[in-house]
């Protein structure tokens, strides 16, 4: 897809968020109702799907807008990418955030109302403890570690199957069970199913997920020093999809024609873009 605009990006955004948190919510809901007496295969039931969800939901939007789908993923685009000018804008990150944030809440009420619920009620379940703080702090400096050492590296293309993966590895390893995710954080708060959080809980678990954002961009920044990409709107520009903008075949041919050596069959004059 060829250089998407920015309307299209934040829509990308907002429909892929609010369909990550239907899982989230629709889940949740869904396997209190199939196993209300056994924690453990909720905890199964709940990760998978979401694990599917978000896998489905990357392949959809990421040709469109990258598929950050999660604010502290867009902050660390933008950290990451501002000395080289890779990363959002600050204007495209505020925009990013804003569409993350109101597609998470439509996904939750849209969640809720699936399963003949109110669209929003105020969650009651308490999430405190050093414990869980930890938990977030890992979950998260892992999603962000893994998906720079993707994009830095031209590995992109694996990134829908590497995250979803690591996620629902996370909400097993974790004992926060991986919100990792602040716009998903602040939804939660919204829904009477076992996925809410208690608005009590939030602070601790969005600042739990800044300090992480921190400490994943000094990582990242001492792991993988050099960024694979180009500056947006670079003639050879060619990031990995999925978390980067990708080429359109015409753009893919002409590149490859331009590499190859003269005198190689298939071997065309550079043509002005």
């Amino acid at each position: 897809m060829d250089h998407p605009s920015l309307p299209q990006r934040l829509l990308a955004e907002f429909l892929g968020t609010a369909l990550l948190l239907v899982a989230v919510v629709g889940t949740s809901a869904m396997a209190a109702g199939l196993s209300p007496g056994d924690a453990g295969i909720r905890l199964l039931q709940n990760s998978s799907a979401v694990a599917l969800a978000l896998i489905a939901v990357i392949y959809t939007f990421g040709p469109v807008s990258q598929a950050h789908f999660n604010p502290v993923v867009s902050a660390a685009d933008w950290i990451l990418g501002r000395r080289t000018g890779t990363g959002l804008t600050t204007r495209q990150l505020a925009g990013y955030v804003g569409a993350q944030m109101t597609g998470a809440l439509a996904g939750t009420m849209l969640g809720n109302a699936m399963f003949d619920r109110p669209a929003m009620t105020v969650a009651d379940t308490t999430r405190s403890g050093g414990h869980l703080l930890l938990s977030e702090v890992v979950a998260t400096t892992g999603l962000l570690v893994l998906i720079a050492a993707l994009v830095r590296t031209g590995r992109g293309a694996s990134g829908p199957g590497a995250v979803g993966a690591y996620i629902g590895a996370a909400c097993w390893f974790t004992s926060s069970t991986c919100f990792a995710n602040p716009a998903v954080t602040v939804a939660r708060m919204f829904t009477g199913t076992e996925a809410g959080i208690a608005p009590g809980s939030v602070p601790g678990f969005l600042l739990a997920q800044a300090a992480a954002l921190v400490l994943a961009c000094g990582l990242v920044r001492f792991l993988y020093p050099r960024d694979s990409r180009v500056p947006a709107g670079s003639p050879t520009s060619n990031p990995p999809a999925g978390h980067q903008r990708c080429l359109s075949r015409a753009e893919t041919a002409l590149v490859s024609s331009r590499n190859r050596p003269a005198g190689t069959p298939g071997a065309r004059p550079s043509a002005r873009r």
